[in-house]
């Protein structure tokens, strides 16, 4: 039996409606069809299922998240600033071995990542073993690989595994 989503051809429908800038009975009721259309089409092309766990452990990590973005703004301005008290800036490519295998838990790493300045997700081995991060200020890569795996990947295990 096929479960019906909601909440997402909802907000596709408010989507359309903000972006058509009426609520007239023709609109909303397109926004409808097109909304629970697309969800129902693509359901096929997304055979894995995302398990959410400890949901709560995500309101933290987001909270983590943000402060760390916030340190990573700081951290590049600094550095296009030149305000590195004559260190040297060395940047380069990091392996980082991730037990993490479900792949909605590596998108929003990629995303947690991508969204951090400095950092750039840069591939991910085949069996989604090993992930390649290019650091643009890469001073410690042990501590690099601690905090990816202690601060991001365990709370998304956590969450999807």
């Amino acid at each position: 039996m096929m479960r019906i989503p909601v909440l997402l051809p909802l907000g596709l429908t408010v989507l359309w409606l903000v972006l058509t800038e009426t609520l007239s009975l023709g609109n909303v009721v397109l926004g409808l069809v097109v909304g629970f259309g697309m969800v129902l089409s693509f359901q096929k092309l997304r055979p894995v299922r995302p398990r959410l766990g400890r949901v709560h452990v995500a309101f933290g990590l987001v909270f983590k998240v943000l402060v760390d973005i916030v340190k990573s703004n700081l951290a590049v301005g600094r550095i296009v600033l030149g305000l590195t008290g004559g260190r040297e800036v060395r940047s380069g490519f990091l392996d980082i071995p991730l037990d993490m295998r479900d792949p909605h838990g590596l998108a929003v790493l990629a995303m947690i990542v991508t969204a951090t300045p400095g950092t750039v997700w840069s591939g991910l081995a085949d069996d989604s073993s090993m992930l390649r991060l290019h650091v643009l200020d890469l001073q410690d890569p042990e501590e690099w690989i601690r905090t990816i795996k202690q601060r991001y990947e365990r709370p998304l295990r956590e969450i999807f595994e």
